[in-house]
């Protein structure tokens, strides 16, 4: 990203290269050298980087947090002036915000400030949105999709996995974009090491509770950072031949294996009347990234 610092992995590879780091300074992106209308979307999606890293930086399976990456963010005012700026040049029909999360602070001055299109991206389940009238707020400025990664419906999981989401919270919030008119694409993660079918299930029963306000389903996984806070304490294995050394294969501590994971979610998660509506929601290409414009 060349209008923030380089991080330790980076500042690496341009020492190799003979380079080192310059003093950071801010560059606005530019995108004339592409081919913007030759992607395959309904118009130009624009895409921006306000930050690098995650803010939050506690959850225990982040790999950013494991492979120790800085956070990184640029001012707000300088955030938003860019966009501006952006939106009045390019003239997009939709604005990608890509940070690992928007900071409450950018969210806020969205909402104060709209760029001048319609944008999406992920956030947390933060206080901020368990205020109705600031979603209100946001779908005014042109949010028209967040990004949420609740993971599990269960507190326990939650707690284990150091999310900082409290579930009554989460419900809130989910009702309170519904009615604000901003769609969520819900993120959650299965087969965790503080995961068992029981807990999965608890998962299943929030969804359903919920599903009228959950546009789209992402449902992952879990794959062990290799470095990560609990791989350390596990019974490992390799994970495959081509993971770059980023993963780990473990030995989940309650037998809750991606076997049985994957079974579950096929035989039973998918398969339940809800959930089944809103994963036929998802677009047939690029998912996400498309999502909201079928909302």
């Amino acid at each position: 990203m060349d209008h923030l610092v380089a991080g330790p992995g980076e500042a690496a590879l341009l020492a190799l290269a003979g380079a080192h780091e310059q003093r950071p300074r801010h560059v606005l992106p530019a995108y004339g050298f592409l081919p913007l209308h030759d992607y395959l979307a309904p118009g130009l999606i624009l895409p921006y980087n306000a930050s690098s890293g995650c803010w939050w930086n506690n959850c225990s399976f982040c790999p950013e947090r494991a492979e120790g990456n800085p956070y990184r963010q640029l001012p707000v005012r300088q955030v938003l002036a860019d966009l501006r700026s952006l939106t009045a040049t390019e003239r997009p029909l939709l604005i990608h915000l890509l940070d690992n999360a928007i900071t409450p602070a950018l969210l806020q001055g969205l909402a104060d400030n709209p760029p001048g299109a319609p944008w999406y991206g992920f956030a947390r389940f933060g206080a901020e949105l368990e205020e109705p009238a600031f979603c209100v707020a946001l779908r005014a400025s042109g949010c028209v999709m967040l990004k949420l990664g609740l993971e599990s419906g269960d507190q326990g999981v939650l707690e284990r996995l150091q999310k900082g989401i409290e579930l009554g919270s989460a419900s809130r919030i989910l009702m309170n974009l519904k009615r604000a008119g901003i769609a969520v694409y819900l993120y959650l993660l299965f087969g965790t090491p503080a995961e068992t079918e029981t807990e999965a299930r608890r998962t299943l029963e929030f969804i359903v509770r919920h599903g009228e306000a959950i546009g789209f389903l992402n449902l992952a996984i879990f794959n062990m950072p290799i470095w990560g806070d609990e791989a350390a304490g596990m019974a490992t294995e390799p994970f495959y031949g081509g993971d770059l050394s980023l993963y780990t294969g473990f030995h989940h501590p309650r037998g809750w294996d991606r076997k049985q994971v994957r079974r579950f979610l096929d035989q039973e998660f998918k398969k339940e009347s809800a959930v089944a509506t809103i994963l036929r929601n998802d677009p047939p290409i690029f998912t996400s990234n498309h999502a909201p414009f079928f909302t």
